[in-house]
């Protein structure tokens, strides 16, 4: 794996080139070869080792606390320790200054080594929020503990009632009284109401844990404004605070309801939060204590701030959760011996059995993971690519990578845990039985994996997303210049031996996808449009990885690339058709399919 990141930081995205900028000046391609080392030693000793046991020996309540294992906690010492939850940050509060791709390759290494025991994806990303909306009070008291690992944040959307439905979050949050708008740490409200599927949000792996929780606040009538423009952000600490961010001794008024007992992801505790319970009774009352962020009825806008940097985090997991399963079923396959290969006469019963990575179909199965898992990688790379453009670019460029962004966010989320997933189900066909059994990582790989489909909007959310705004707003902008810039990959391949035929192969599906899209939307009627959003989402996906691989083609000629690439073309790219065919027709039988005919 280290190659291959090696290889898209340094040859294909030219990583080395962003330290030319003033932010980025202080670094060069041996300091973020050291950053990759130490993620690498870190993955290696302190995660890998212990993916097993936290999937076996998951998180349990003693009444009083969450119990993980030792091992856990070892590993988040050693990842907070190593600087990485302030990479991106400033130098003068602590950070390393580190461009988002270096950070974003970097934490790939935790997420093969073991997604389960979780780096720190949702503390930098609650950090971040703060840094770029929170007040100067909130940056300094709650993001720096997190940057420097002593306390954890979470983010708290999902409510039982409301699941992704968040016009329906019904959590409450009422002004604390007297005084409550000049609290020095930012309004002060008091909330009510439940929470779900909240990852880590009980635990003792650090001495206080900062919630981000979505709630609506009341109207002069009492009642709570409907749909998401009502929303307002809240920090809400699980322990109580100063102003000057010390422990006071006092326990905020959220309580653990339950945990989650998952498929996979186990050593990552996932709870059910109540707010407002009355179990603990903060300044001598019921309800929990959190301060707004940002003005009322903004809190949506801003927690998309974290939402969009944990999608891009989903989709390096889905990655790396690919690329463990395909270096473990590629290793199986180079010393298993079964069969004998088929020759012009046929199998000959009394020659040896070879490995079975010498038979045509285990090739096609590894292809694929191959395929799937470094077509991956190169994605999620290109857009931490773009977030480094958008914050230190030339104007120009910095609005073009933002643009980008905004379309290949759903992709960047949902391609990965989609074909990843698929990847780790061809590991385990690759192992045969033996896959199937707890004695080998693969099907563990899989229940891991099998969530990113899932958490932080589900792939029918993604689709909606894509067809129903990215790829439309401000008139198909970012459609357009995407397509400019897959049309430059066209003309340059176009020229080069080997990769003029699937130049033009990709020319082909990027104006099929153009003709879908403007076909979707012929009537102008939503309905009609979105009904086929998830084939749509396959579809644009797939046109995406393949000119993610025909890029990378143009500055690798190795062996293996390129066989995936080939790969890609012959057995991938060619789905498409089934895909957009029925978008462009609009295809009507999931819309108008009626409930009693099921």
């Amino acid at each position: 794996m280290r190659e291959t990141v090696d290889f898209l930081l340094n040859e294909w995205l030219r990583v080395d080139e962003l330290t030319a900028r003033p932010r980025f000046a202080d670094h060069s391609r041996e300091t973020f070869a050291a950053v990759l080392d130490t993620c690498e030693r870190i993955a290696r000793d302190k995660y890998a080792p212990f993916n097993r046991l936290v999937d076996t020996e998951e998180p349990r309540f003693d009444g009083e606390k969450v119990i993980l294992p030792q091992a856990t906690h070892d590993a988040w010492k050693a990842y907070a320790d190593s600087g990485m939850l302030a990479a991106a940050q400033d130098a003068d509060i602590g950070g390393m200054q580190l461009p988002y791709t270096v950070e974003a390759a970097g934490n790939a290494f935790f997420a093969k080594a073991s997604v389960s025991i979780g780096a720190g994806m949702l503390t930098t990303g609650n950090a971040n929020l703060l840094m770029a909306h929170g007040t100067p009070a909130q940056r300094r008291v709650f993001a720096m503990a997190e940057f420097e690992g002593r306390w954890a944040g979470t983010m708290c959307l999902s409510e039982p009632q409301a699941g992704s439905s968040l016009s329906d979050v019904a959590t409450r949050a009422v002004p604390d009284g007297e005084g409550s708008e000049s609290d020095p740490l930012g309004p002060r409200y008091r909330l009510h109401g439940n929470k779900m599927w909240i990852s880590a949000g009980e635990h003792e792996l650090t001495e206080n844990i900062v919630h981000l929780v979505l709630a609506k606040i009341p109207g002069p009538d009492g009642r709570l404004v409907p749909g998401t423009r009502g929303i307002s952000l809240f920090i809400v600490p699980k322990k109580m605070v100063d102003a000057e961010g010390r422990l006071t001794g006092e326990r905020n008024d959220v309580a653990l309801a339950g945990l989650n007992h998952k498929c996979g992801w186990r050593g990552t505790t996932n709870t059910l939060l109540n707010f407002g319970e009355g179990r603990f009774q903060p300044g001598g009352r019921a309800g929990a204590v959190g301060y707004r962020v940002g003005e009322p009825g903004q809190g949506l806008r801003a927690m998309f701030h974290m939402m969009n940097e944990a999608r891009i985090g989903v989709g390096i997991a889905a990655t790396m959760l690919g690329m463990a399963g395909y270096e473990a079923s590629l290793a199986y396959a180079r010393q298993r011996p079964q069969g004998r290969p088929i020759t012009g006469g046929g199998k000959d019963a009394s020659q040896p059995q070879v490995p079975i990575i010498e038979h045509a179909d285990v090739k096609r199965m590894l292809l694929a993971q191959k395929a799937y898992a470094e077509g991956a990688l190169a994605l999620e790379l290109y857009c931490a690519r773009l977030v480094d453009e958008q914050h230190t670019g030339a104007p120009e460029a910095a609005r073009d990578a933002a643009l980008l962004l905004e379309v290949l966010t759903p992709i960047a989320k949902s391609w990965p845990s989609e074909w990843c997933l698929e990847a780790n189900s061809l590991a385990i066909q690759v192992l045969g039985g033996y896959g199937y059994t707890r004695d080998f990582p693969v099907e563990q790989y899989w229940r891991d994996n099998r969530l990113n489909m899932i958490h932080e909007g589900t792939h029918g959310i993604q689709a909606l997303d894509l067809l129903g705004r990215k790829v439309v707003m401000d008139g198909g902008a970012g459609l357009k210049l995407l397509a400019a810039r897959i049309s430059l990959t066209v003309e340059r391949a176009g020229h080069v031996d080997g990769l003029a035929e699937h130049a033009n192969a990709l020319a082909g599906a990027l104006q099929r996808l153009g003709a879908a899209t403007k076909a979707a939307w012929a009537t102008g009627v939503p309905e009609e449009a979105l009904a086929n959003a998830t084939p749509y989402l396959q579809a644009f996906g797939h046109v995406v990885l393949a000119w993610v691989w025909l890029d990378v083609a143009l500055v690798s000629a190795q062996p293996g690339r390129r066989s995936a690439l080939r790969y890609f073309y012959a057995y991938e790219l060619p789905k498409i058709d089934a895909w957009l065919g029925v978008v462009a027709r609009r295809e009507d039988v999931c819309r108008t399919m009626h409930e009693d005919w099921f």
